[in-house]
């Protein structure tokens, strides 16, 4: 095996151990700090094992690093652990070749594996939380307001009209969410000890009203209804892509189901507006 596969490895170890000590320091929770020291200790033993094979030195990648810091302060500490994981999981090939030469590898080895069962048992992230609450407003919102977007802009002529008149449903409907996130978490709060039914009524009412914002602007961008409505469909499909991404890292689930599942229903939802909106129309003789 080539030599540069080795350095890969040592600045593998090098980048993880600061990688640790930096989410050890944004961690509140001190059995998660402590555990993150930990990791990051073992993290610099590995590095210190490759640095008397390859007998070079090598310094950190700042970018490396400063991306998973960004990504814990963006995103949480599971998400970022989890990517940490999923990029050492990889890992496991180029130590199953390396045994037979360098017995010792193999320690290295199950270190990795109990890091991953640590970080798995440890995970208290009050963002991944409160995931329940966001995705009970965003899914509702997705739903609802993609239904209800596709059946307006058949009913008015006026995008405008259309866009003003979802944001003060949108805004009617945020506030009933918080409130039924509220009353949700108040049943479920002696289960759930790490949830305050206050925080995931903010989650659930945020989440639903950025949700708004993002699907009824193309109606104030465009003119035309069906570009209005096509940007809509669109920004549907982004912001189903986009947290669904969130969660299959952060809980390690399947991207492709939970992302088929939440379009579906969607784009379903306002495909079935659309057609009732058109129906009504055809029966009622109703023109705005």
């Amino acid at each position: 095996m080539s030599k540069e596969l080795f350095i890969k490895q040592q600045q593998d170890e090098i980048d993880s151990y600061y990688i640790y000590k930096k989410l050890a320091k944004l961690a509140k929770n001190e059995k998660n700090k402590k555990i993150l020291n930990n990791i990051a200790s073992e993290e610099l033993k590995h590095y210190n094992f490759w640095k008397k094979i390859n007998n070079i030195s090598l310094k950190p990648n700042k970018s490396k690093i400063n991306r998973f810091i960004l990504l814990a302060k963006l995103f949480g500490l599971s998400f970022a652990l989890r990517k940490m994981e999923d990029d050492e999981k990889a890992d496991s090939d180029f130590y199953n070749k390396i045994i037979k030469e360098f017995p010792e590898a193999k320690q290295i080895e199950e270190d990795e594996l109990i890091h991953e069962q640590k970080l798995i048992s440890m995970l208290n992230d009050t963002r991944l939380n409160y995931a329940g609450a966001v995705v009970l407003g965003l899914n509702d919102a997705l739903v609802e307001l993609t239904g209800t977007l596709a059946g307006l802009t058949f009913a008015f002529p006026n995008n405008k009209i259309v866009g003003f008149t979802g944001l003060i449903m949108g805004f009617a409907a945020s506030l009933s969410m918080a409130a039924s996130g509220y009353l949700s978490s108040l049943e479920n709060a002696d289960e759930d000890k790490n949830m305050n039914p206050k925080i995931a009524a903010v989650y659930t009412g945020l989440s639903y009203i950025i949700t708004v914002f993002i699907l009824v602007s193309p109606y104030f961008l465009f003119s035309n209804p069906y570009y209005a409505l096509l940007g809509m469909l669109l920004l549907t499909i982004l912001i189903i892509a986009v947290y669904t991404y969130y969660i299959s890292v952060a809980k390690n689930i399947k991207f492709k189901n939970r992302f088929v599942l939440m379009a579906s229903i969607s784009l379903g939802v306002a495909i079935l507006s659309y057609l009732i909106s058109m129906a009504i129309k055809q029966i009622f003789g109703i023109e705005v």
